[in-house]
């Protein structure tokens, strides 16, 4: 049992939410309806999380790497880090309920309950005033619940750590349940404030990395079935409120330009959240709308300061997925980052490099979704055969198979935006194969023989732009042969862009400024591909 809160608790307690909301992920993303039904927030507060966990655990080994002196408090730290890194609304709201904590708490080598209690109280009230529209029901609710319930704790009498921590957790689960009541869209649903209850699931790691014990909790529960998520536009009507998502870190900027820019970004859409934070360069700020002008909104950002690190995510309408056992779809991806990428999507998918794809894998993935009817999206040229033989194969065990030939991953990411259960098989089939064929591919590689390309000689450790398989551009630098190459595949028109970033984040940051300030009304969906993938893949519809 601990009596306070020291930088060794602080980050056994981050590492304990990472865990938490990675079991808790697929759960929370079920929940969310709110303020957009896009199935995101356990993602977003995972992925949050995760960053600011990274920066604490980069500062203990520089800190370790300079004989043990640390100069920074690990609450600023961990809160630099989730503001910096934090992903969509539930993300930012996370960041900033982290940066209110630290605000309180940077100056205190230990904190016992009553410093937590005013703490909790002062991240809840920097979290509402972070938000330009908040409303009752949602995540803030659930964590001003929560610090409420802790400064009761305290003014009861019950002030240890364990006591006022207890108190938060069972005050924000009280107001959790309360939310399906207070939002017509949880109503209608019949859940709980996703946002809230992954708070929820932040404040139990805390409670058990203070008492050591698992707090005992009734599992979330979702909507009987996950909505489907497309990452690219979705034909029919479109769905209600702004388009899409919008979020990119601004640097070189001030309080009064800030101030101006959420005004502005007030008068585009909705759900904005603004989250300013202190970097060893300067203070920068985690900026979330969600917007119809997607161009409006960065042409804002830019003339507030310098926008970097920017995304665009389509807002794609909910659509009720395929009856089980009826229809489903198979995809081969080459890295675990684009297998979760699919995966996330509802589809199965056979995760293997392309010179290791196997034929009995793949019939057994088809065969193995039980579904009557199976979409095959083999993603590489090279395996497009092997899967139609699998295909052939599984048709011969009395399922209808199709192959649609996307000869890439975003290709295959295309197709599955389109795809309707609702639609005849054929027709769906027919829809998908003609996403796929209008988006165009390319690629950022590295070569690894010297080879004579369409470009020229190249040599080992060259970087190389392909645009539909062939070379097009040769350098040594990856993000100059990704600006050149863009700069070509958009020559030729083009509305969307969608970019799938390998091991090199900063890779992606380059491209999308580079996309914002070159071709501005030109919309940005960017994933990341994960370890495996390669440096760069480009669709552009």
């Amino acid at each position: 049992m601990l009596r306070a809160l020291d930088e060794a608790a602080v980050g056994r307690w981050s590492r304990a939410v990472v865990d938490r909301l990675s079991a808790s992920r697929g759960r929370l993303d079920e929940l969310n309806v709110f303020p957009v039904p896009d199935g995101d927030t356990g993602t977003n507060l995972l992925l949050t999380a995760e960053a600011g966990h990274a920066a604490l655990e980069a500062a203990l080994q520089a800190a370790q790497d300079d004989g043990g002196r640390r100069s920074e408090s690990p609450w600023a730290v961990l809160a630099r880090g989730a503001v910096l890194g934090a992903r969509g609304n539930s993300g930012a709201i996370l960041a900033q309920l982290l940066r209110g904590l630290a605000d309180s708490l940077a100056d205190h080598p230990e904190v016992d309950g009553e410093v937590l209690a005013a703490a909790l109280t002062g991240a809840a009230r920097t979290a509402y005033a972070a938000v330009a529209d908040p409303e009752e029901g949602t995540f803030l609710t659930v964590a001003r619940s929560g610090a409420e319930a802790a400064a009761a704790a305290v003014a009861a009498g019950q002030r240890t750590l364990a006591e006022v921590v207890e108190a938060a957790a069972e005050g924000a689960l009280t107001a959790l349940q309360a939310t399906t009541g207070q939002l017509a869209a949880l109503r209608d649903a019949g859940v709980v404030d996703a946002g809230g209850a992954g708070w929820c699931v932040v404040l139990d790691a805390l409670l058990a990395t203070v008492t050591g014990v698992e707090p005992v909790r009734a599992p979330l529960v979702g909507r009987p079935s996950r909505p489907h998520r497309g990452p690219a536009h979705v034909p029919g009507p479109p769905a209600p409120g702004p388009g899409s998502e919008v979020q990119f870190l601004l640097a070189d900027s001030d309080e009064p330009a800030v101030s101006r820019l959420q005004t502005r970004l007030a008068e585009l859409g909705d759900c904005l959240v603004v989250v300013g934070v202190d970097t060893p360069d300067g203070r920068e700020w985690n900026v979330h709308v969600h917007v119809s002008d997607v161009g409006a909104a960065i042409e804002a950002g830019i003339e507030a300061g310098r926008p970097h690190r920017i995304s665009v995510t389509p807002l794609a309408p909910v659509r009720p997925p395929a009856a089980p056992g009826v229809r489903a779809v198979v995809a081969l991806a080459c890295s675990a980052g684009l297998a979760d990428l699919f995966a996330g999507e509802g589809v199965s998918v056979v995760t293997a490099a392309v010179d290791d794809v196997d034929e009995e894998a793949v019939l057994a993935a088809v065969l193995g979704t039980g579904a009557e009817q199976v979409v095959l999206l083999p993603n590489h040229p090279d395996v497009t055969a092997l899967t139609a033989r699998a295909a052939e194969r599984a048709r011969e065990e009395g399922r209808d198979v199709v192959v649609v030939p996307t000869r890439s991953p975003v290709q295959g990411l295309a197709a599955l935006a389109v795809t309707d259960p609702a639609r005849r098989f054929g027709d769906d089939v027919v829809a998908l194969a003609e996403a796929a064929a209008a988006t165009r591919w390319a690629e950022v590689t590295v070569a690894e023989q010297e080879a004579l390309t369409s470009a020229g000689r190249c040599h080992p450790g060259d970087v190389l732009g392909s645009a539909e398989g062939d070379v097009v551009v040769i350098g040594a630098d990856p993000a100059t042969v990704a600006r050149d190459l863009l700069d070509r595949l958009l020559s030729a028109g083009g509305e969307m862009a969608t970019l799938v970033v390998g091991e090199d984040p900063a890779l992606g940051d380059t491209v999308c400024a580079h996309l914002a300030a070159v071709h501005p009304t030109v919309e940005v969906v960017r994933y990341a591909g994960g370890a495996g993938a390669v440096p760069l893949l480009v669709g552009v519809e």
